[in-house]
């Protein structure tokens, strides 16, 4: 009879807590450097689309970055997303992955793998590989907004390594009419535009984050236009260690 009652009682929380892996994914930071001056890009952009809307990894909270590069505004468009910032970002993971040059389009998955940003196979497989690896907790709350930008508190559970925090203000979505360059005479989209990054703190092995944070918005941006995301990554472009999504709201 006790037998069997611990039987009964382990499937029950066995049970139990198979919802909550459900309901708790893990979060995977997904960058995509990208160009409106790249003919190879538009592919890469509509994947990345795809990672955050469809969601297409069973236990995977997918966070996706589009990061525009600007090193292709020279030849035809200016691409109105793409900041130096990005270009610099880019060619720290170039180093951290031992790459002799940038390219584009370029999908980084958890600051772990790197392949070319149209490759769907790949990503899901990295994806799924991420899943295999721990992450802290991250929370964004008492989010608010006023003249002086967003306002927001960060905290973190313990994190395993030393570790950067960093807050991105992101567009859900962009778009332009491309009128010169390669891509010249096409509509192109995109999502997580990135239009402000920032590290805000740094902690090390084993601790914790706590902090009230002030952040201006992007000028002209609409706020119910715009996510924010924390992110946790080892110095040197290296692994996430944990991320965080959130709306905004007016």
């Amino acid at each position: 009879m006790m037998m069997s009652f611990m039987f009964l009682l382990a499937a029950a929380l066995f049970s139990s807590s198979t919802p909550m892996s459900k309901q708790n994914p893990s979060p995977i930071l997904v960058e995509l450097f990208t160009s409106e001056g790249c003919s190879s890009c538009p592919p890469a952009d509509r994947l990345l689309q795809q990672l955050d809307q469809s969601q297409p990894i069973a236990g995977a909270q997918i966070i996706v970055l589009s990061e525009h590069v600007d090193y292709w505004n020279s030849i035809g468009w200016k691409d109105p997303y793409s900041s130096e910032f990005f270009s610099k970002r880019q060619s720290a993971y170039a180093s951290h992955f031992g790459l002799n040059s940038i390219y584009t389009p370029q999908m980084v998955v958890d600051g772990s793998s790197e392949f070319v940003g149209s490759n769907a196979g790949l990503a899901n497989s990295a994806v799924e590989k991420a899943l295999g690896t721990a992450k802290a907790a991250i929370r964004l709350t008492a989010v608010s907004l006023d003249s002086r930008g967003m306002q927001a508190h960060v905290e973190t559970d313990a994190i395993s390594d030393k570790a950067d925090i960093f807050l991105a203000l992101a567009l859900n979505r962009a778009d332009s009419n491309v009128t010169r360059g390669e891509n010249s005479g096409r509509h192109l989209t995109h999502v997580g535009v990135v239009q402000r990054l920032e590290k805000i703190g740094s902690v090390a092995a084993g601790s914790n984050f706590s902090r009230d944070i002030q952040i201006p918005l992007p000028a002209g941006a609409d706020p119910s236009n715009l996510r924010a995301i924390v992110f946790a990554q080892q110095p040197g472009q290296g692994k996430i260690l944990g991320a965080t999504l959130q709306a905004i709201h007016k």
